[in-house]
């Protein structure tokens, strides 16, 4: 508002002061012409009163006498007054006349203007003296390449204009430039012809691929933000292990874990934008959890481990290595043969020889192996915050399987039996979906495809690079710390 009313007070200014010098040459011709053609004739009064009484008060003659134009007209050089005559009161009588007979004083201006709460484009340009017409002009132009309405707190615009310099007055804008994020400008500019184009200038951007380390101590992702992990990696990571980690249960403090991500880089220096994460790893405990992202020859992108196969893998509907093994109960309400009466069957029921392998559906941590009444010997395995699968009825337990135990798909956790109420040897599976036991043949679980083929020895090369890299960069830190240690004791 106060821009509005000093432009408005400077543009009544200009106003008056154009009025009155015209309205001074105006009178002058008036006075000339008027002369001019009456001095042949004789007037009824002397000319000297007659051209006092015309003239305005301040602007009357003091002559003595009557005289002619001619004779005003013609002064002798001793009535011009030489530049060094002038004292510097005459000058300071000039002064107003000056300004008002000269140019406008213009010059260029550079402002940058930092976005604060309640600031908008065009009301920026506007405080600045522009009409709002001409804002919009320009924000439109802008919008092109850039729309202005996306001015973030903090942001800078580096505004070029013209400047009425007596009058502190923007008379045009000539240049807009922000650069929202670093290596890209978006600049709107005034043509020639008095238009406005936008053009986008963008710098040469270089790749990288940044590794980060450290221990988790409260929650991972507090851990990662701490070690200087940027946020949208940080959820990347957490997403891909989501599928085989529970990070309430399986985390804990001394674990540690490591990220490497790509980067692009502006001349200067600056990270301009984060991209894929092309390795992770989680230390839990004495397992290490290692996934590397590959495209492959059909265009699709997952994560594996060192060996080609995939994290999201579907589990395993029937997790034995009697594979043509018959449902003889399946899931829903049914007769029990024990008990001799109708109950809801929670899983299941694949008929087995007595020995038979199980396996693990998927990747998970044992969070069972103990004796359940009705299950008899009874596994329980997390897969993840979403997904447990359960085996009863087992005969034994594979060497090592006891709760906290990780455990991967396809690895033997135990053996068919037909301990617990059973009439003979099966496996009972189950699947447990948030707490909830739900029919293993109907589950929709995240899918994905091992490795194989050309694709799995192109996948070989990419870990075998990624491994040396890393390689070469704790060989690096270890020479950069010896380094450091040997200049600290020869100083001392």
């Amino acid at each position: 508002m106060n821009f509005k009313r000093a432009r408005k007070k400077a543009q009544r200014i200009r106003r008056e002061r154009t009025l009155l010098m015209v309205y001074g040459i105006a009178v002058t011709a008036a006075l000339i012409f008027s002369i001019y053609h009456n001095n042949s004739v004789r007037a009824s009064i002397d000319f000297d009163e007659e051209l006092i009484d015309v003239m305005p008060e301040d602007m009357a003659l003091e002559a003595e006498g009557p005289f002619t134009i001619e004779e005003n007209l013609k002064l002798s050089e001793e009535d011009l007054i030489a530049p060094e005559q002038i004292t510097a009161e005459d000058q300071n009588e000039l002064k107003p006349a000056e300004s008002m007979l000269t140019a406008k004083s213009v010059g260029v201006n550079e402002d940058m203007i930092t976005i604060e709460k309640g600031d908008n484009f065009i009301g920026i340009l506007t405080k600045m003296g522009l009409e709002y017409s001409e804002a919009t002009n320009i924000y439109t132009a802008y919008k092109k390449v850039y729309d202005a309405r996306n001015l973030k707190l903090g942001q800078i615009l580096n505004i070029s204009s013209m400047m009425d310099s007596k009058y502190n007055d923007t008379t045009l804008i000539t240049k807009i430039m922000t650069e929202p994020v670093s290596g890209t400008r978006y600049i709107v500019e005034r043509t020639s012809d008095g238009k406005y184009e936008a053009r986008v200038e963008q710098d040469d951007l270089k790749s990288d691929v940044n590794t980060v380390s450290g221990k988790i101590n409260g929650t991972l992702v507090s851990s990662m933000k701490n070690a200087g992990v940027p946020q949208n990696v940080v959820g990347h990571f957490v997403n891909i292990f989501s599928y085989s980690i529970d990070f309430r249960r399986d985390l804990h403090a001394g674990d540690s874990f490591e990220v490497r991500y790509e980067r692009s880089l502006s001349p200067d220096g600056k990270v301009v934008k984060t991209g894929d994460i092309v390795y992770a790893a989680l230390m839990l405990g004495k397992t290490k959890v290692e996934l590397y992202r590959f495209k492959s020859k059909n265009g699709n992108v997952d994560y594996y481990d060192e060996k080609g196969m995939a994290l999201k893998k579907s589990l395993d509907r029937k997790p034995l290595e009697h594979r043509k093994a018959r449902i003889s109960s399946k899931f829903g309400t049914r007769f029990h043969p024990i008990l001799k009466k109708y109950a809801k069957h929670s899983g299941v029921d694949y008929a087995a020889p007595m020995g038979s392998v199980v396996y693990a559906s998927g990747d998970g941590t044992v969070t069972q192996a103990k004796w359940v009444n009705g299950y008899g010997n009874y596994i329980v395995i997390r897969h993840n915050s979403e997904y447990s699968t359960g085996y009863g009825h087992l005969k034994g337990y594979a060497k090592g399987i006891r709760p906290g135990v990780r455990v991967k798909q396809g690895q033997v956790i135990a053996y068919v039996g037909s301990t617990g109420r059973s009439t003979g040897p099966h496996l009972h599976f189950e699947v447990i979906k948030n707490g909830q036991k739900v029919d293993p043949l109907k589950i929709k679980a995240a899918t994905g495809e091992n490795l194989s083929g050309a694709d799995l020895t192109a996948f070989k090369k990419v870990v075998a690079e990624i491994q040396n890299a890393g390689q070469n960069q704790k060989k690096a830190e270890t020479a950069s710390v010896s380094n450091t240690k040997n200049e600290t004791q020869s100083s001392l």
